[in-house]
């Protein structure tokens, strides 16, 4: 039953987040008192995710350790400096909404990126290296990233910050990446299949109880919040774009491009809610809550387009041939 249950959860993952968001501010009065749990739940899912990671396949890739120098390169200083000047560029003088956009792309890579390229056959092992790198330097990165983009606009709690991302996604990483070391992958194979489904729930709950705290910033839809959206999905779009480019431009393998165009377009986005609405102003919270909406829909339709991308390199080939 719950093999039946994740099958169809992830068939429907497109929809699980925008619905939720569209829950949570309509039930807003309802909900938001149990934002509390937003930490312990998020805990559950990344050690859930983590449970496929393992010592040796992280090794494997550190030997050849530039795709994962490009993506972090992607991940935390094109994305969040691209962010930072469209921001400035569209709203300029609105410190929080290009804070919030700078959050969106400084918060770590998305482990929902396994899924993804699991599903279209990239190097799994690349992406859980760099899923692992970024998460354990997730605490570091993000504080100290944001204070040197805005930090001296936009007070911040560092420390809290850090001891909230150490909790809610290094601490569970390592707990799921021991487990299945010590269990020579058993745990993967007798536990994973039935956390999955829940963490997909879990992802729901997440979303519709961030949305509800920031509802009364969502709930009357004027120019600027379409102005928002507009900006948000345009800076998620370009970074599957720019990934798959520099991808294609390093002449990478198909599994290498495959892997580096989810994991620099995709976002620990749950992550980048809960931490702006702990560490910021609300209004900070807006474009990361809004990114929730387009994510999953532009990886699945950017996963389509690199497939059909490459079938169509493959029948030229063959013609060629």
């Amino acid at each position: 039953m719950l093999q039946k249950l994740n099958a169809f959860l992830e068939s429907k993952m497109p929809f699980i987040t925008p619905i939720s968001v569209l829950l949570g501010v309509t039930f807003a009065s309802y909900v938001d008192s149990f934002s509390f749990l937003v930490p312990w739940l998020f805990a559950f899912m990344t050690f859930s995710g983590s449970l496929g990671s393992n010592i040796k396949s992280f090794k494997e890739v550190m030997i050849h350790p530039l795709p994962i120098i490009i993506t972090m390169c992607i991940l935390h200083v094109i994305m969040p400096l691209w962010a930072l000047g469209v921001g400035h560029v569209v709203f300029h003088g609105d410190v929080y909404t290009i804070t919030g956009l700078v959050l969106g792309m400084i918060i770590p890579t998305g482990i929902t990126s396994v899924l993804w390229v699991s599903i279209y056959r990239g190097n799994i092992p690349l992406t859980l290296a760099v899923i692992l790198i970024d998460t354990f330097l997730s605490p570091f990165i993000v504080p100290y990233t944001m204070s040197l983009m805005v930090g001296e606009q936009v007070e911040m709690d560092i420390l809290g910050m850090m001891g909230g991302l150490l909790w809610m996604v290094v601490l569970p990483s390592l707990a799921g990446m021991l487990l299945n070391q010590v269990t020579n992958g058993k745990v993967k194979t007798v536990l994973g299949p039935r956390l999955s489904p829940i963490s997909k729930i879990f992802l729901g709950i997440v979303v519709l109880l961030n949305s509800s705290v920031i509802a009364p910033y969502l709930r009357h839809i004027d120019t600027k919040l379409v102005f928002i959206a507009i900006v948000v999905f345009l800076i998620a779009f370009s970074g599957y774009l720019f990934s798959f480019l520099i991808g294609r431009l390093l002449k990478m393998d198909r599994e290498d491009v495959v892997s580096l165009t989810f994991l620099g377009g995709m976002r620990n986005i749950s992550t980048g809610a809960v931490i702006a609405i702990s560490y910021f102003p609300a209004q900070v919270a807006v474009p990361v809550v809004i990114g929730m909406l387009f994510q999953q829909v532009l990886a699945s339709s950017f996963g389509r387009f690199v497939n059909q991308y490459y079938k169509k390199r493959i029948k030229v080939k063959t013609k060629s041939a």
